[in-house]
């Protein structure tokens, strides 16, 4: 793989845009602190496990400066310089570069495999980096003394947890659709050469399947804290929205088994290319990252006058826009030297 650093760093521009933009996108948002994202770690993950652990943690590295920047009122806390910098340490640099580390396992064979793999032990690391701070900083200020070391242990899995499995989900699903390894991101080659159409078919499937998991996870753990102690609470499973839980089980369960069945169904000799199509999953993403990031920034206008931190998260937000942009105009500019 040719790793030129213009390239490496468009990359891992884009991939930070991503990762910053979907750490604002919280599916479950835990009263204490801590919170479930939309994949919010994943391009990260996916940064170390396509360029390497150096490069995945020079990457990993800027996201925890920036998850430091977006949460600098968490620094407020610290009663003394040894326990911001703790909070500083653990909480932001040890937990979040950690992430570059998901590429430990790329020379598995199999790119889904090396990537649960990889994505659990950053998450494993992630954790206990939480549960350290949570039990020595945190104590007497959100979490209680008495019983620390266990509380903190509990309380950061009730977020961590769902985190955890929404991003292996994710790195699983995306690994049978792509080559994330190649150069040019192209299909993930499949046992028996599937036809373009079948690929996509069973790619809606698993999408369809990690969609309800995901939906119905956060459904549960986000009603398994004590809003008013933040402690967790099995018994607070009571509350939980059953008749949705079912229904978002039963759709997922519907529209995978439809497309599975219809992705077995396309002929083997079926002369359907979707090349086009799957080359241009990164312009697709570049195009939802800046939607996304307009719309968060009206949103945060509309609100009158931002704050301190959300002046910061509108200028990491339309700084990351403008190299998402600058991503896709070099990457037009390469293929269209490439055809000349």
């Amino acid at each position: 793989m040719k790793n030129s650093k213009s390239l490496l760093l468009t990359e891992s521009g884009i991939m930070l845009a991503c990762a910053t933009i979907l750490s604002m996108i919280e599916i479950v948002s835990l009263p204490y602190g801590g919170s479930v994202t939309l994949f919010s770690m994943l391009p990260v993950i996916l940064i170390a496990y396509r360029r390497g652990i150096g490069w995945g943690l020079f990457t990993a590295f800027a996201f925890s400066l920036l998850q430091m920047l977006l949460g600098v009122n968490n620094l407020s806390y610290g009663t003394s310089a040894a326990t911001v910098l703790a909070i500083i340490t653990l909480d932001y640099i040890v937990a979040f570069t950690a992430l570059g580390l998901a590429g430990a396992f790329r020379s598995l064979k199999s790119q889904a495999a090396g990537l649960a793999l990889g994505t659990l032990l950053v998450c494993a690391i992630r954790y206990l980096s939480h549960v350290a701070v949570g039990f020595t900083v945190w104590r007497d200020i959100s979490i209680p003394a008495n019983q620390a070391l266990l509380y903190s242990f509990v309380y950061n899995a009730t977020y961590m947890v769902p985190e955890t499995m929404v991003t292996v989900i994710g790195g699983i699903t995306l690994s049978r659709l792509i080559d994330i390894r190649s150069e040019s991101l192209t299909r993930a080659a499949a046992p028996k050469k599937a036809p373009d159409l079948a690929v996509l078919f069973s790619g809606i499937a698993k999408a369809a399947a990690a969609t309800a998991v995901i939906t119905d996870t956060a459904l549960v753990f986000s009603k398994l804290q004590n809003a008013e102690t933040g402690e967790f609470d099995i018994r607070l499973i009571s509350s939980v929205d059953w008749p949705l839980f079912s229904a978002v089980a039963l759709a997922g369960l519907v529209v995978a088994a439809l497309f599975s069945v219809l992705a077995k169904r396309v002929p083997q000799d079926s002369d359907v290319s979707l090349k086009r199509l799957f080359s241009a999953i990164p312009l697709v993403l570049v195009l939802a990252a800046e939607v996304v990031i307009a719309a968060f920034i009206v949103n945060t206008l509309k609100e009158g006058a931002p704050d301190a931190e959300g002046i910061i998260k509108i200028a990491v937000s339309a700084a990351f826009g403008a190299a998402a942009a600058g991503f896709a105009v070099r990457r037009y500019a390469v293929k269209r030297a490439n055809r000349g």
